[in-house]
């Protein structure tokens, strides 16, 4: 049987080569004694309410411990309808103090992305890990900040592309990364919903509103997972709105641009809050890999010259997969397979974007 001690050398050993801090995995009450790890989801809106709850009630390796909501009315909600413990419900008042709570392994930030950073940045000085929503932030910087914090106090910082974690994202991106069709030449990628609401979050620019943030990460995803590797800049970009009475300021509804990747290869990306479109389309050397949806909460899927790209899965299921496969990391100690770096070189792709049609020039990455 492996000893404790044993066990801190394997650590000790991992965090040598660089995968992960010792601290991250024994913060929060000694990890390496736990089998699953306890989630406390900050901000209760729709995404937490209808994806993460239902959820965490199918995974395996973590579970619903606690809530942080500024609203009376939902902390009862939730504390009836998941048996969720006084003791771990919180608000933004007292949120700090949940350093204290060994139920709490893990604050899942799912706020306004303007809040990201403060919410982050508390989360790791409580010594929890954090996994936070995407986008990442408003900002670059605020995205380095966090992943600085996190690695100032030991903690992981993982983000929530579920699509990373999906069997048909994952598909997709075996047959590029084996080169079975050959060299990728070009991308066309576009995501995108009518969107309905008029005061939410996503029409202030004060709370990281815009198209290009929400929808438009998923197309700076594919772009980048199909092309198996990182945009080198921004050849030209396009923001606009059809509905200038909701989307004010310059903020945009639509947004068009052109990535240069290395080795001439371009993608074209598209994301709107004014139609629902959502396809990848990856132009290879020996056929095309068509996905549509490929973004999607279910029903991801697509065809090559290779045959069909169809693993069906319901809703929720992508954030099953998600959090399964983050809390697992935490506890083994192996590689994250979406950390903070990659929420960072997706937002480094949207101010290139917004600098691009701001200037009408070719901004680098």
């Amino acid at each position: 049987m492996t000893s404790r001690r044993d066990s801190l050398k394997a650590l000790s050993l991992v965090a040598g080569l660089g995968l992960v801090s010792p601290g991250s995995l024994l913060a929060s009450g000694n990890l390496l004694k736990k089998d699953k790890l306890g989630i406390a989801l900050v901000g209760l809106g729709y995404y937490s309410k209808d994806l993460l709850a239902p959820a965490l009630q199918l995974t395996k390796n973590c579970y619903l411990a606690g809530i942080v909501t500024g609203t009376p009315a939902k902390a009862a909600e939730w504390k009836a309808k998941f048996n969720i413990p006084e003791k771990n419900i919180y608000n933004y008042q007292n949120f700090d103090s949940i350093k204290d709570n060994p139920d709490i392994d893990v604050i899942y930030v799912v706020l306004p992305p303007s809040m990201h950073r403060e919410y982050v940045e508390r989360a790791a000085a409580a010594k929890k890990q954090v996994w936070c929503e995407k986008p990442m932030a408003v900002t670059s910087a605020d995205c380095q900040a966090m992943i600085d914090a996190c690695k100032k106090h030991g903690v992981s910082l993982l983000i929530g592309y579920r699509c990373q974690h999906e069997p048909n994202t994952k598909a997709f991106q075996e047959i590029v990364k084996g080169e079975k069709l050959g060299k990728v030449l070009s991308l066309d990628c576009a995501a995108g919903y009518r969107e309905g609401r008029t005061d939410h979050w996503k029409q202030k620019k004060e709370m990281g509103g815009g198209v290009i943030y929400d929808m438009g990460v998923y197309s700076i995803q594919g772009a980048r997972l199909g092309a198996n590797s990182e945009p080198i800049a921004v050849k030209s970009a396009k923001v606009w709105t059809e509905r200038p009475e909701i989307y004010k300021d310059g903020l945009g509804e639509i947004v068009e641009a052109e990535l240069e990747f290395p080795g001439g290869v371009t993608g074209k990306i598209k994301t709107s809050f004014a139609e629902n479109v959502n396809f990848l389309n990856i132009v290879c050397e020996k056929g095309t890999i068509e996905m549509a949806p490929f973004s999607a909460y279910a029903g991801n899927k697509g065809k090559s010259p290779l045959g069909e790209i169809n693993f069906p899965f319901q809703q929720p299921m992508e954030q099953v997969y998600q959090m399964d496969d983050d809390a697992q990391s935490i506890l083994s100690g192996k590689p994250m397979q979406v950390p903070g770096e990659e929420g960072l070189r997706d937002i480094k792709v949207v101010e290139a974007i917004l600098e691009s049609a701001r200037t009408g020039k070719r901004v680098m990455v």
